[in-house]
């Protein structure tokens, strides 16, 4: 049976699935280390390898002189930066001053071949990334057009100046950001993922402001339970999340009494009520956006969308989706020895292990 999904459902699977293409390039060309396979590129020392959020929210606002936490965060739009974790992994070293906003973050040797890595890979002002030219020539230049200007159009009336990706996220799941008035309304120089990403987390906000749970919650594990019950092991695959994201759901979950857990993990009466409203408010949200945005605007960028992600059946994806001919990894890449996804997140799950998109 066929359905429609929801318009953070169609921009987060197109981004995880921009995303991990983006990263499995960045392995191909970084010596590096995993957990999973050791050194790669001959290296021994590092660093560890990390998603392209390291890069969008963090890396790239480092310049050769260094930069304070104070000044990263307004530029990045970001409470909580990854600090601890980019000098532990080997991408920064931090020199420590009497006020932590006046700590000073300097790019180290990996750190700079990083990110001479990601910049081509992710295109400037007047030149497309080298992932970006890939999604053109693979579905259509004039399909990637049409989306990428109908979500900057859209992006350029919000009133807030969002990040370039969506945060690391807080407690619960939710997002969490410097909300800062827009001073230019000028958007369109980015890029097409910066653009789902702030397109996206827009709509997050309003969600949020709204619910009890965040999205990211709701999207990718709520959303898979039902009063039957489901088995713990088999909610990685049918959320596309890694198994440790689901642990902290789940715990998240059992504390406020949403969940019951045994064999079988099922809603308890108040999780149905809350699946429900998450529904209910996702289709309110929807329909707000027309009305404020226009009906033609939100149709402008969910046709293109809905070709990449495919049509979902019973609530998944389909095999046949088109974007999963961004997911194959190369050889030798950490997501060639496990398992091949079945369907991609309803919400990317961006954690503190190294920023992957289904909390890897």
């Amino acid at each position: 049976m066929a359905v429609r999904l929801p318009l953070p459902a169609l921009l987060s699977q197109a981004l995880v699935a921009f995303t991990v293409e983006f990263d499995n390039e960045f392995e191909r060309q970084m010596p590096h280390r995993t957990t999973m396979l050791g050194s790669a590129g001959g290296s021994r020392v590092g660093p560890w390898l990390v998603s392209m959020v390291m890069w969008s929210n963090f890396m790239q606002y480092i310049g050769e002189e260094g930069i304070t936490v104070g000044e990263l965060q307004q530029l990045a739009r970001v409470p909580k930066l990854p600090l601890a974790g980019m000098e532990r992994w080997g991408y920064v070293l931090v020199e420590p001053k009497k006020a932590r906003s006046q700590w000073i973050i300097r790019a180290t040797a990996k750190g700079r071949m990083a990110q001479e890595i990601w910049r081509p890979l992710f295109g400037v002002i007047e030149k497309r990334g080298v992932i970006e030219k890939r999604w053109e020539e693979r579905f259509g230049q004039e399909r990637i057009r049409k989306l990428r200007n109908s979500l900057s159009m859209l992006a350029c009336q919000f009133d807030i100046e969002l990040p370039e990706y969506l945060p690391v996220l807080g407690y619960g799941f939710c997002a969490e950001i410097l909300s800062r008035k827009r001073r230019s309304p000028a958007v369109g120089e980015s890029s097409l993922p910066a653009l789902l990403s702030k397109v996206l987390l827009a709509f997050t906000l309003d969600f949020e402001r709204e619910s009890h749970l965040s999205l990211p919650m709701c999207a990718n594990v709520l959303r898979v339970l039902g009063e039957a019950g489901v088995r713990a092991r088999d909610l990685p695959r049918r959320a596309g999340v890694s198994k440790e994201a689901i642990k902290m759901a789940l715990g998240f979950l059992a504390k406020r009494s949403l969940i019951a857990s045994g064999q079988l993990v099922r809603l308890t009466p108040r999780g149905r009520a809350a699946q429900d409203a998450y529904r209910k408010l996702l289709g309110e949200i929807e329909e707000r956006w027309q009305t404020r945005f226009g009906k033609a605007a939100i149709q402008n960028f969910r046709r293109p969308l809905e070709y990449l992600v495919g049509e979902p059946v019973v609530g998944e994806q389909s095999p046949a989706s088109p974007l999963f001919a961004a997911l194959k990894p190369h050889a030798g890449g950490w997501r060639a020895s496990v398992p091949q996804p079945e369907t991609l997140p309803h919400y990317p799950m961006v954690l503190h292990r190294g920023g992957y998109p289904d909390g890897s």
